[in-house]
């Protein structure tokens, strides 16, 4: 393995929940996969977001795996998953790579989970005909592009340094603890020295940083924010109200273009809510969930 990228037996050596993690190969690529929970239960699919892995669900796994079962995949190019060709990296392309993962695996999620981008990245999926959860959660999801003249420069930006091959590393040399603290801090959301540490050990690795900007750099939510009325899973939209890389009203807008949505504001918390209050977070979706009787359905007569 190239030392720019994660190494399982070195920064992954106390991974969160180390002994629910295994490998798996899907379309082409060598994917890190966590699973939780029974094999009889609801399966619930998480997806994090941009710059994270699994370790951003070392709190939330746990508190849901009583109930379902629980299958948390590292994206292309982040953590210790496999990068997708360049020709591939985009909405689309990283919807179907999920999609063809969660058919290696076998597995129909009744219930879809995505924290930012990852949120964006499953309701392509769902307006794909590729999954049909009984229910989608969005933790403060990115389904809006940019405002403005940000949709154009921002893009453009993580294109540009994505294409320099010097970036990665030079981000990776500057991320020690206290640059990994204001870049977390800049999201709103606080989290404790462990969770800092884990983010720090993924930015130090240029792989990682070059996964996270070249998803960035071609993110394209025009087509997503074009399509999202016919988007019919019932939605549920979690939002920190202290969230600083999403505006929190962005997710008001978006229910009012939904078939089937509301917003659980959770006050206090930011664009990480569900690694700052992993139990808060896990009983809006399990409230949820039983709201739609999924939870009724599975139990045995």
């Amino acid at each position: 393995m190239s030392e720019d990228r994660p190494d399982w037996e070195r920064e992954g050596r106390d991974w969160p929940h180390r002994d629910a993690s295994r490998f798996v190969e899907a379309c082409g690529l060598r994917w890190h996969v966590q699973e939780m929970g029974p094999a009889d239960a609801p399966v619930l699919l998480l997806v994090h977001g941009t710059g994270a892995a699994t370790h951003s669900w070392r709190g939330l796994m746990p508190a849901l795996a009583g109930r379902f079962r629980v299958i948390a995949p590292d994206l292309p190019g982040h953590g210790f998953t496999d990068p997708l060709p360049a020709g591939r990296l985009s909405l689309p392309g990283m919807a179907s790579a999920l999609a063809d993962l969660t058919t290696q695996l076998g597995v129909h999620p009744a219930v879809a989970v995505g924290h930012s981008a990852g949120a964006a990245i499953l309701a392509r999926t769902c307006l794909d005909g590729r999954l049909a959860p009984r229910l989608l959660v969005a933790l403060n999801g990115a389904l809006k592009p940019f405002p403005g003249l940000a949709s154009i420069l921002f893009p453009s930006m993580a294109r540009m340094l994505f294409l320099n091959r010097m970036t990665p590393k030079i981000f990776a040399w500057t991320a020690d603890r206290a640059a990994v603290q204001r870049l977390i801090q800049g999201t709103g959301s606080r989290l404790d020295p462990a969770g800092l540490d884990l983010y720090r050990r993924l930015f130090q690795k240029p792989a990682h940083v070059a996964g996270a900007l070249g998803m960035m750099a071609n993110w394209n939510l025009d087509a997503l924010d074009r399509e999202l009325p016919r988007l019919a899973v019932r939605t549920l939209l979690v939002v920190g109200s202290d969230d600083k890389a999403i505006a929190p009203d962005t997710a008001f807008a978006v229910r009012d273009r939904l078939p089937d949505a509301r917003v659980e504001l959770m006050r206090g918390l930011g664009h990480l809510a569900h690694e700052e209050a992993p139990e808060h977070v896990a009983a809006a979706i399990v409230a949820e969930v039983e709201a739609i009787g999924l939870l009724a359905e599975s139990r045995p007569n």
